[in-house]
């Protein structure tokens, strides 16, 4: 497969003047004796809002666990402020929200001041008695995610919109600076995803994060993120949103060809949306 690059010049050129946080190259994982990631090469700039899409399956998720260095490589390298993941050196530059990270037991009760207070803690902290300074970036973190009125009542209570504030709020109390989500959409209603969308793209033109963001609902990404990855074992497309393939093109993309011919295409690319869209549905049912 042809791996689509297309950048307009100004973005590029913005680009280029950034600071280069994640470099991997010539990347391939195996799981369970079978390929996942296929030679992915990719490199991520410091402010930038990438939506990471591509079916069940494809590799999203795995790709996220060899950047945080759960899952080793077999082949290729990866790099994240020019060390290897799991490294002292980038301690609490990463922040990760996982896909249960919103799913709270309900027989668990803590505050959301208390949530992301947890994300002060690291393994050179821990231990020691809570500081002035730390409660100013619980306060900053929650400001940051517009929580500041909720501190004190129990997660439980929370819309499911706002539990994914605050799991983001508890990344944000470690002063991450590169951010990973996997699918923090699912579960939460239309008002809240709104809400969200845009608490994130403001944390990247505002606050200077970068993130990287797994989802099935291609539609919000595309309305939000600034650059967008096509994976399905390797990258099939890395370029700005709004040059991202039509449903036609992504079946191509994929490998899907016309059945009934010409006049058919468009159902088989339609068939795409409603797999994306059925996979979101089955994951808030399983919820």
């Amino acid at each position: 497969m042809v791996v689509l690059n297309m950048q307009p010049l100004a973005v590029g050129q913005v680009m280029k003047q950034s600071e280069s946080i994640l470099d991997i190259k010539d990347l391939t994982v195996s799981r369970s004796g079978k390929v996942v990631l296929n030679k992915v090469d990719l490199a991520v700039k410091k402010g930038e809002f990438i939506g990471l899409v591509g079916p069940n399956g494809s590799g999203k998720s795995t790709l996220l666990l060899a950047i945080l260095g759960v899952l080793k490589a077999q082949q290729g390298t990866i790099d994240i402020y020019g060390h290897k993941p799991m490294s002292r050196n980038i301690l609490g530059k990463i922040g990760w929200v996982s896909q249960a990270a919103a799913v709270m037991p309900k027989n668990v009760r803590i505050t959301v001041r208390e949530l992301i207070q947890l994300g002060t803690l690291n393994s050179r902290n821990m231990f020691l008695r809570r500081r002035s300074i730390h409660r100013e970036k619980v306060d900053r973190a929650m400001e940051m995610v517009g929580l500041e009125g909720v501190g004190d009542h129990d997660i439980a209570r929370l819309s499911g919109g706002q539990r994914q504030r605050a799991v983001i709020g508890r990344a944000l109390a470690s002063e991450a600076e590169f951010i990973l989500l996997d699918e923090p959409l699912v579960g939460i209603d239309r008002n809240s995803r709104n809400s969200l969308l845009k608490l994130l793209d403001k944390l990247c033109h505002d606050e200077n994060k970068t993130i990287l963001m797994v989802s099935h609902d291609l539609a919000a990404i595309r309305q939000t993120a600034h650059r967008m990855i096509y994976l399905e074992e390797s990258i099939r497309f890395d370029g700005p949103t709004q040059e991202f393939p039509d449903l036609t093109s992504l079946a191509g993309l994929r490998g899907i060809e016309p059945v009934h011919g010409h006049e058919h295409e468009t159902n088989i690319s339609n068939s795409i949306m409603i797999e994306t869209d059925n996979a979101e549905l089955s994951k808030k049912e399983e919820e």
